[in-house]
């Protein structure tokens, strides 16, 4: 078993204590990334930040534990995008604008994003500008900003097909919130697309990574099968735009 593998386990077994069910997956963390015990005071911490507060357009991760971020975010009338499960059906764009006055909280679970959220390709994200914020939940972050999931790399190549387009590139601040549990304070050596965090915010810290290391840039489509590029519509699309299927 990998090293990523290893800490990928044994952070599940201690978020086990601490994290929510899904009401689909239940306690199955190979399938989503959970809301924890106290998620609440993580969002604190991530909207005193000066990233948070001078953005004014996000790509917000559908982890249940950023639930609380994207209803401040629609309440404070700021736009963002967030991917669909498994970018099995694009992404969504939720303008505020399109919520109603005390529908906040619901517009921020998925079932809310997907009444009040509009689908977007690619090429509407890329015309309405750059991201200045990118925030992921996770079940486990190094302390040098590498982070775990479900294992599948999903914001991986969220971030790939951003960077493709030029909506993100490596000045924009990416953000993992995760419970202290799954905080690992070895320092790890990233994989050649692994997205690292600037900072790290769990409900009782703030920990900045000094990321030294320039991030990838674009999809490697060498390592996607033709099957996974047409299972995620946007790979699809972006395929399609540099001729690549």
């Amino acid at each position: 078993m990998t090293t990523s593998k290893l800490i990928r386990q044994r952070i599940w077994e201690r978020l086990a204590a601490v994290a929510l069910p899904d009401t689909r997956f239940h306690m199955n963390f190979s399938e989503f990334i959970p809301d924890f015990v106290d998620s609440v005071l993580a969002t604190d911490r991530i909207c005193a930040l000066p990233a948070y507060q001078n953005s004014k357009f996000a790509f917000i991760a559908p982890d249940n534990s950023l639930v609380d971020l994207r209803r401040r975010l629609i309440e404070a009338g700021r736009p963002f995008v967030m991917s669909s499960f498994r970018i099995h059906r694009g992404f969504v764009l939720l303008d505020p604008a399109d919520v109603p006055p005390g529908a906040a909280q619901y517009a921020a679970w998925l079932d809310g994003m997907e009444h009040f959220g509009k689908p977007v390709t690619l090429e509407d994200i890329a015309r309405r500008g750059r991201f200045d914020l990118m925030v992921t939940g996770a079940s486990a972050v190094s302390v040098d900003g590498v982070r775990f999931g479900k294992g599948h790399g999903y914001f991986d190549l969220e971030w790939g097909m951003f960077t493709d387009l030029g909506v993100a590139d490596d000045s924009t601040a990416v953000i993992a919130a995760v419970h202290d549990v799954g905080v690992v304070e070895d320092k790890l050596h990233p994989s050649e697309t692994d997205i690292l965090a600037d900072l790290i915010v769990t409900p009782t810290r703030l920990i900045d990574t000094h990321r030294r290391m320039r991030r990838p840039r674009g999809i490697k489509w060498d390592l996607l099968s033709k099957e996974q590029i047409a299972a995620m519509p946007p790979l699809a699309e972006l395929a399609h735009l540099r001729g690549i299927a």
